[in-house]
Order: C-alpha cells, then structure tokens, then sequence
C-alpha cells in the first residue's frame, strides 16, 4: 500500500469518526462527554489525509498549479523510477474496519455481555447517599439502586417506590434480570450492574428488551454465577416496555 493509499484509508477513517461523533452513533463506543475529543480527532486525522494526498499528488498537477521555480516539487525521484515496486497487498486489509465503521453499526453492549461478565457496583466511596429524587416514584438508574441497596443497606430508599429502566437479561439460574452497562470511558471497559427480580417479575421478554419497573428496595441478595459478587433484588409492583434510550450505558 503506497502513501497515496494510506491517505485513502486515513481520511475514510476520520470521515467515519466525525459521522459517528456527529450522531448518536458515537453513545454506542464511548461516554457523551468524550464527544467533543472525538470530533477533534476526526478532523484532524482528516485533515492529515488531505496534506498527505496534496504532497503526494502535486507532481501530477498542470504546470498552472505547479510550485515556483527552485521549489521541490514533490518527492525526490530516484534513478530507478522505472522499475515498480509491489507493496504488500495485505495492507488493503486496513479497509475492512474503517468500511465496517461506515456501513455497519454494531448495537450497544447489551446482555451477552452481561452473561459473560461478573456483576459490579462501584460504591462512589459515598458514606451517606442522598435523599432519593422529589415525586412517587422516584427515578433513580440501575447503577444508583445497586449502589444503595448494597452499601446502604437500602437506609436512603426506605419504603418508597423507585422507578428503574433497564434491558431484560438472564440469571444464573435462567430467570430474568434487569441490567445496564456502565462505562469508566469506553465500551471496551463496559461492566454489568444486574439486579434481581422479585414479586411481579417480566415473563416471556426476549432479552435485551428495555423495561421501565416500578418497585421498591428487598434486603434479599443472590450471588453472581460468574464472579460470585453480591446483587441486589427488587420487587418489582409493575412494569412495560419502553423503546432504546439514546443513552444505553449508566
């Protein structure tokens, strides 16, 4: 793959990064906040491609565009010009990722993922959380009920109702769970936050179906099959399907 060609795939790659930051694409890979850094390197890696495809081509244009006198006009040709030289075809490979960005868009981490990673519920280092939310119920994330259930012992949830949305996944022991992901930066660091289900528990969801429940905190705690972390349950008064968020990561 000659210089030309690089710049061909550099500038495809930026082109994709700045059409996925520019969308809600990007939600499925990395944090919102990291929107801004990603349009930047999109436009800069286009912008690399751009003076690499100009430097490469200048000996190709007319005379009218040519350089003035004593000026390089482009790379130093060597004595051997003429004989060609084959550059290792396997560098078209490089194509196929940066074609699968722009045509393919492969769905958020959803509940394979949960089954093969164990359960986590980073605590904030919080000593006394909050009150919950104003209003019946009160709307809180999977990660928040975890958090307070767990290393609350449920104290700041009291007897009140909560309202949690979430993606339908499978427990242990085949039952479903509700999950969500949450991410430290990007998808490749994504962990499960999982909770049990108790009283009117969704039967007959696919999994990776989003749910809003309505319930309320249960002292009972499960184990995780994959790692053996405690997860909290809650007992759940109703619930319906709710279309994908945009933002499907805690």
């Amino acid at each position: 793959m000659n210089r030309q060609a690089q710049a061909v795939v550099l500038l495809l790659l930026g082109g994709a990064v700045v059409r996925a930051s520019l969308t809600d694409l990007y939600l499925r890979y990395v944090k919102e906040s990291l929107q801004p850094f990603l349009v930047a390197a999109g436009l800069a890696l286009v912008a690399v491609a751009v003076m690499t495809l100009w430097y490469e081509l200048r000996p190709l244009l007319p005379a009218s565009v040519q350089p003035p006198d004593g000026e390089p006009a482009g790379p130093v040709a060597h004595a051997d010009a003429g004989h060609a030289h084959h550059e290792p075809r396997i560098g078209w490979l490089l194509l196929l990722p940066v074609l699968g960005l722009l045509l393919v868009a492969p769905p958020a981490l959803g509940s394979y993922a949960v089954s093969q990673a164990g359960a986590t519920v980073p605590s904030g280092g919080l000593s006394d959380y909050p009150a919950l939310p104003a209003g019946d119920p009160a709307k809180i994330t999977v990660l928040d009920y975890a958090s307070r259930a767990l290393f609350d012992a449920g104290e700041s949830i009291g007897d009140r109702r909560v309202q949690l949305t979430g993606f339908i996944a499978t427990g242990g022991a085949g039952e479903p769970i509700l999950a969500r992901m949450v991410l430290s930066c990007c998808a490749a660091d994504g962990r499960p936050v999982k909770l049990g289900l108790t009283g009117e528990v969704p039967v007959g969801l696919p999994q990776d179906t989003w749910i809003e429940v309505i319930g309320r905190y249960t002292d009972r705690i499960g184990r995780d099959p994959v790692n053996d972390a405690e997860i909290p349950y809650l007992d759940v008064e109703t619930w319906r399907e709710v279309p994908v968020p945009r933002q499907q990561y805690d």
